[in-house]
């Protein structure tokens, strides 16, 4: 017994029921109903109508067998050295104390404070003493060239 597919709805036809309908260009469409037939000249879409097979299977409708929640992977935390510093290095650190990274910390900023000194020192030896221009008439650029704004 072979059973035919209905070409609009997607319902099976049995032997001796539904009919026949052979467009012009010799493709061949089996309707079980007049009902399927008559959508299918109106050029209705069977996936916009709810009760045909094709709607049914878009919107996931009546489906039980998978039901089963698909698994998701957890994420794996992985320890990794960051540039300047190996595992080893952040491990040490974590397990630090408070009071000891707080005295590291004082420490540093006090080399740097120094070092800052020092450096600003130097650059005023240097820097050699300028000596004071003679009091005049106070001279703009633009007049000291010569140009009609200052004038």
């Amino acid at each position: 017994m072979k059973v035919e597919i209905d070409s609009f709805s997607g319902y099976r036809i049995y032997p001796s029921k539904g009919r026949l309908f052979v467009r012009g260009d010799s493709k061949v469409f089996r309707f079980s109903t007049s009902k399927n037939e008559s959508l299918f000249l109106q050029r209705k879409n069977p996936r916009k109508i709810s009760w045909t097979q094709v709607y049914r299977r878009m919107h996931k409708k009546g489906i039980t067998e998978e039901v089963a929640k698909k698994r998701s992977r957890k994420t794996v935390k992985h320890q990794r050295g960051i540039v300047g510093a190996d595992l080893a290095a952040i491990a040490a650190r974590r397990n630090q104390t408070t009071q000891a990274r707080l005295a590291q910390r004082t420490a540093a900023i006090q080399k740097a404070k120094a070092e800052k000194k020092e450096k600003e020192e130097k650059k005023e030896k240097a820097k050699p003493a300028r000596a004071p221009v003679a009091g005049g008439p106070k001279v703009s650029k633009a007049q000291m060239k010569g140009s009609k704004a200052g004038r």
